[in-house]
């Protein structure tokens, strides 16, 4: 469900290390932290919004503080909701909307919040463009993971659309935290697929390099 994106409101935030949630892709996530057991409980509450946001810079000193996150992040609502007795649950978000950071907000409940812009609907991928891309980025990713990967074949479903392919790519793939970062930061779906295959490119052509007989070997110090 699209969200209006002349709304700026009220979120609270999710910061972790390393996810990094995209519009259209479902994230599991296991609650468990009392802090976040309460956002879960006032967003299911409220409106089942949270926004996912990375984690930055040095934040193991300050984790069970507020430590730096990104600006961009995705709102996610939840669509699953598994409580366990002791208080833990299962949730499932989707994600909706990208979102910027205005103010953060710290003082109000036991977890973050912030005051966010959502993000305008990036514009549909072009039909011609679309298919041109998906096979280069079909191609790459085949030369980077293994034929049976269960990726492969969703991304074979010739139903899903351009901006739900993309991101889909963009949050499975085995990349690190701030790839994926400098990929949902894109201003347009062309440029998270330009962002993409480059990133693509490097890392095909260093699997390569790492599969080439005597790549790295050397002479032992004596």
């Amino acid at each position: 469900m699209p969200m209006s994106p002349e709304l700026v409101s009220i979120i609270p935030v999710f910061p972790l290390p390393n996810v990094v949630l995209f519009s259209k892709v479902q994230l599991p996530l296991h609650i468990f932290e009392p802090r976040y057991r309460a956002m879960v409980r006032d967003a299911i509450n409220g409106e089942r919004l949270i926004g996912m946001a990375l984690l930055k810079g040095d934040w193991q000193k300050e984790y069970y503080g507020n430590p730096e996150v990104f600006s961009v992040g995705c709102v996610g609502k939840i669509v699953g909701h598994t409580p366990f007795a002791d208080g833990r649950c299962n949730i499932l978000l989707h994600g909706v909307s990208e979102y910027e950071i205005r103010e953060e907000i710290l003082d109000r409940t036991s977890y973050r919040q912030a005051k966010v812009r959502l993000r305008e609907e990036p514009k549909p991928l072009e039909a011609a463009f679309f298919a041109r891309l998906k096979s280069e980025i079909l191609g790459l990713i085949g030369g980077i993971v293994e034929a049976e990967s269960p990726l492969l074949k969703i991304l074979a479903d010739a139903s899903i659309d351009g901006a739900t392919w993309l991101n889909l790519c963009c949050f499975s793939l085995n990349f690190a935290p701030m790839e994926k970062q400098t990929l949902l930061e894109a201003e347009s779906l062309e440029q998270r697929a330009a962002r993409l295959i480059e990133v693509l490119r490097f890392v095909s052509a260093e699997k390569k390099a790492l599969d080439t007989p005597g790549f790295g070997e050397g002479k032992l110090p004596h």
